[in-house]
């Protein structure tokens, strides 16, 4: 299933009003009856699906957070227990193509502001152990002074003249089948009802300010890049008495010179030299909790693997369960060697040679005591 802001063409913010006219614009291009083509009707559907679930507040909020993992329903058809997509469906049809129905005044009551979104960028330590990260976001706010009525501090709104309070004006059209009436949202009042006569002078009447705040963010331990964090009521305030949206911050992990990440493991590498490998050493290694000591055991094979427990990144949620660093051991052979380590070597080399001719002849010895001679 594509991305259901996709679908409708719309951006993260859009408000309902451009949702409805996305949803209203895709139904009359793709619905069965008028749009023949393959896969016009499962296109139909999803735009369906798409327009239901961002329309409500409460499940949009789930979706920008979870995905469409976090609605719980199957895709499909949108549900219409509320016949309010099927409503909205009735209503693109009949007065995009002429008719109308006259129904009741739909006034505009409270809305809910719209949800934020902020990118942060933190550094890989960051993510692992958590941290309090201050931010600045501009937002609207609910204007101080007219208390988000929009009027002058005494006045308030007043019945729309060009609807008469009715949210709605008609509009008679005539056809060859007759005259129809259009009911459309009042253009005046945006279908409120009401207007202000008297705005307030700090928020132009609109009843909200655009202001640039400070909050104090807390980054769990165990985060990563596209871990996303809400933080309720942070984003732009609600319109009429509405309640505000939300902030949603966008993590992006950056990378580590030396250390990398596998969920909750964390990999590395280390470089020794060939006689540390044979005869064993301890070292220091780079952890996320700074140098550690890491025991190379004797005989280390190159590119083995050593484990340095609960090194790794804690469990988001649970930190106090943590992964392990897993050490990748880069075995180095020189390019030269000094005389006297030349050798040294060859003296070694002799040595294990003799032993071998040695070891072979007993073998051989014992053979012929075992079997005989042939």
């Amino acid at each position: 299933m594509a991305d259901y802001y996709d679908l409708l063409g719309v951006s993260r913010n859009a408000d309902g009003d451009t949702l409805k006219r996305a949803y209203r614009r895709l139904a009359r291009q793709y619905h069965p009856d008028v749009n023949k083509d393959p896969g016009a009707e499962d296109r139909f559907k999803e735009i369906g699906r798409a327009y239901e679930v961002l329309n409500n507040p409460e499940t949009r909020a789930r979706y920008d957070q979870f995905g469409e993992a976090g609605l719980g329903g199957a895709a499909g058809m949108p549900d219409m227990g509320d016949m309010g997509g099927f409503a909205d469906l009735f209503e693109t049809f009949f007065s995009g193509f002429g008719g109308g129905s006259p129904g009741r005044p739909q006034r505009r009551g409270p809305q809910q502001g719209d949800d934020l979104r902020y990118d942060l960028t933190i550094d890989f330590n960051q993510a692992v152990f958590g941290q309090e990260r201050e931010i600045k976001i501009p937002h609207l706010e609910v204007c101080d002074v007219c208390r988000g009525s929009g009027a002058k501090v005494g006045s308030g709104p007043i019945s729309c003249s060009t609807c008469g309070g009715a949210g709605q004006v008609r509009r008679a059209t005539r056809t060859p089948f007759g005259s129809f009436t259009q009911v459309a949202e009042c253009p005046n009042c945006d279908g409120s009802g009401q207007v202000i006569a008297d705005p307030c002078v700090s928020c132009a009447g609109k009843g909200v300010n655009q202001v640039r705040k400070k909050l104090l963010i807390n980054i769990p331990a165990g985060v990563d890049s596209g871990t996303k964090l809400r933080v309720g009521g942070e984003g732009n305030a609600g319109f009429r008495g509405g309640p505000p949206g939300d902030l949603y911050v966008f993590l992006r992990v950056k990378n580590h010179p030396k250390l990398h990440r596998d969920g909750l493991t964390i990999l590395s590498e280390v470089s020794v030299s060939y006689l540390q490998a044979i005869l064993g050493d301890i070292i220091e290694v780079d952890t996320v909790d700074g140098p550690t000591k890491l025991e190379i055991p004797v005989g280390t094979q190159p590119n083995s693997i050593l484990t340095l427990e609960n090194k790794g990144i804690p469990k988001l949620g649970n930190p106090v369960a943590r992964g392990n660093q897993r050490i990748t051991v880069n075995v180095q052979l020189p390019n030269r060697l000094s005389d006297q380590e030349k050798n040294l070597l060859e003296q070694l080399a002799s040595h294990y040679s003799a032993r071998g001719r040695q070891h072979h002849h007993h073998k051989s010895g014992l053979f012929t005591r075992l079997f005989g001679q042939n």
